[in-house]
């Protein structure tokens, strides 16, 4: 798969494992499957290339057929999608999987990610272990995992022998996960950010709205290209075609060092999603 790095196209990020994942993507948490057909297909149209979806979001299906109607071969797109807590261990993994991959109508993934650590439930490793086999098979190209905290990583790799290529965590300017991120470029590990907007809570902030007048942006396109210009991966999510094509114009334009720090002096550790140390939604004992 090759992306382009051309002006208002998406750059590459090379991941660990050689493969490369557009670094500008589309979320679709909480779209419902019967809309999430015209949001992914108005990304793909304005020129996103990633898509990133989750079986528990239960949007696979209208995802999929997104992808497939789009017009575009599919080794120009870029999906992702994830394992829920509830199938976590080695053969239930295996059909979680071919239950996403059916839902989707896709041959293989790019990127499949562990969901959630759940680490009371002590099944991440043997998860992981069908991750590898599946990747063994070429049915997905990359693995990775979503919300891992360091130590998660530590044990992660310690017993499995493999760095996950990604990891997919909360992160925007008041939850900027500095120790995580630097864990992550040590070991090779691409930094994913969830919410990079913070759900919204970010956009009004007066540090923001003074960098998005002095560049003459939207607070929603500042922050991105912070992310951008950190080196993550971003994956913003709208339903609103308008603003869909607003948070990828983010391309012609730079944050200067003052700006990026400003933005990065945000940092309150302040999450708009769960803790991954306590999260066990869906866990079956």
């Amino acid at each position: 798969m090759t992306f382009s790095s051309e002006t208002n196209t998406a750059p590459p990020i090379v991941l660990s494992d050689g493969n490369v994942i557009p670094q500008l993507g589309f979320g679709v948490f909480q779209v419902p499957d019967d809309d999430v057909f015209a949001a992914v297909t108005t990304a793909l149209e304005v020129g996103y290339r990633s898509i990133d979806t989750a079986a528990i979001y239960g949007n696979e299906e209208g995802t999929g057929r997104a992808i497939r109607e789009s017009g575009l071969t599919r080794d120009e797109i870029y999906v992702t999608t994830k394992l829920w807590n509830s199938e976590q261990g080695y053969d239930s993994t295996l059909r979680a999987f071919d239950a996403s991959i059916a839902k989707l109508g896709l041959d293989y993934l790019d990127l499949y990610l562990i969901h959630w650590p759940v680490a009371a439930a002590d099944r991440f490793i043997d998860t992981f272990r069908a991750f590898q086999a599946l990747k063994s098979q070429g049915r997905i190209k990359s693995i990775g995992v979503s919300n891992f905290t360091v130590a998660h990583l530590q044990r992660l790799i310690a017993e499995t022998g493999e760095i996950p290529a990604v990891n997919q965590i909360e992160l925007h300017p008041r939850l900027a996960q500095r120790e995580l991120r630097e864990f992550h470029a040590a070991n090779g590990i691409a930094t994913e950010a969830w919410s990079p907007l913070g759900q919204g809570t970010v956009l009004d902030d007066s540090t923001i709205t003074a960098v998005a007048a002095a560049v003459g942006r939207t607070a929603a396109q500042v922050i991105i290209r912070w992310h951008l210009q950190l080196g993550n991966v971003v994956i913003p999510k709208s339903v609103t075609p308008s603003r869909i094509a607003e948070n990828f114009d983010v391309f012609d334009f730079e944050l200067t060092p003052e700006q990026m720090n400003a933005i990065s002096a945000l940092d309150s550790g302040s999450r708009v999603g769960p803790d991954p140390e306590s999260f066990t939604l869906g866990l079956i004992n």
